[in-house]
């Protein structure tokens, strides 16, 4: 009997302990592309250098962050079955892991991506944590300017761009194994298409218009390549120059929910709220619970033991 009468207890205790814990979804766009630039993001090849583009985000929650989306030019005729890889990195904003102070081989370092990623976050297709399909948007589509080699420190860094390209725009859809989980802060995505010919990430309107998800602190992207790390340059303002200076996103989203944390009971419990559409719902321990509710569900059990050990 004293068995049963805890373990009783227990489960009572635990009922009271656990309580509903819901998810939101999770959706951040910037936009679709606009024909103003192309930038290489791309890992080494024979003829460039590895090659990083970023573009920043900002989580008000907990999220997890199952898919994503980017937006590219290829070069025309490229077969989609040629993608031989993906990686994506994730980086805080400088100067969370980074170097202090700065190497000074850049004119800011303000608002960058940090200097190395966040190693939790990565995801890469050739070790089995993410895959991805391509899908063809537009044969012929073109961009008025591109970044692609002219990637240099001060003071060199100042290049005007590149130059018109043209090619077949793609989108590639990335699904994470296992999710990206990142606590609410400001962060910079950062995907490497390996591609024969190179991948040209799109830009994207700066600020984000409608179908994109504006937000306040939107900063623009930054781009690097392994002569220049681990430092970044900001592609409108350090590399294309010009008056006024033109600044850029680049298009991708992400996709995913938010992670919950199940509240504290402060009342009687109670039949738990529906929430039609609003994401899925678990039981999650409240670690934080106060322990007296504890103890008061479970000394009614011990004082029944206690009786039953005396007759």
């Amino acid at each position: 009997m004293k068995q049963y009468l805890l373990a009783a207890a227990a489960l009572t205790a635990g009922a009271w302990l656990a309580t509903p814990a819901c998810a939101d979804p999770f959706f951040f766009s910037s936009g679709t592309p606009d024909g103003l630039l192309g930038t290489f993001s791309q890992p080494a090849s024979t003829d460039h250098l590895e090659t990083e583009t970023a573009d920043d985000f900002i989580l008000t929650d907990t999220t997890s962050i199952a898919q994503a989306t980017i937006t590219g030019l290829i070069q025309r005729g490229t077969p989609l079955a040629s993608i031989g890889n993906l990686e994506v990195e994730v980086y805080h904003v400088f100067p969370k892991d980074s170097a202090d102070p700065p190497s000074g081989n850049v004119p800011a370092r303000t608002n960058s991506p940090a200097d190395v990623e966040i190693d939790s976050a990565t995801r890469d297709g050739s070790l089995g944590t993410l895959s991805f399909d391509a899908s063809l948007l537009d044969e012929s589509f073109s961009v008025l300017n591109t970044v692609a080699d002219g990637i240099n420190q001060v003071p060199d860094n100042v290049t005007l761009g590149e130059g018109p390209a043209n090619g077949e725009m793609v989108q590639i859809t990335i699904t994470f194994t296992p999710p990206i989980v990142l606590p609410a802060d400001h962060y910079f995505f950062r995907p490497e298409v390996e591609v024969p010919g190179g991948f040209l990430y799109l830009s994207a309107p700066k600020p984000i218009v409608a179908p994109g998800t504006p937000f306040m602190g939107d900063l623009q992207a930054w781009i690097r390549n392994s002569g220049l790390k681990p430092d970044w340059l900001r592609i409108g303002t350090d590399i294309i120059g010009g008056t006024p200076v033109q600044t850029f996103n680049v298009a991708f989203s992400l996709t995913g929910e938010t992670v919950a944390e199940a509240p504290t009971p402060t009342a009687t419990p109670t039949v738990a709220p529906s929430h039609d559409g609003g994401g899925d719902c678990s039981i999650a321990a409240a670690p934080s619970a106060n322990p007296r509710i504890f103890w008061l569900l479970l000394g009614p059990a011990a004082v029944l033991w206690w009786r039953r050990r005396r007759r």
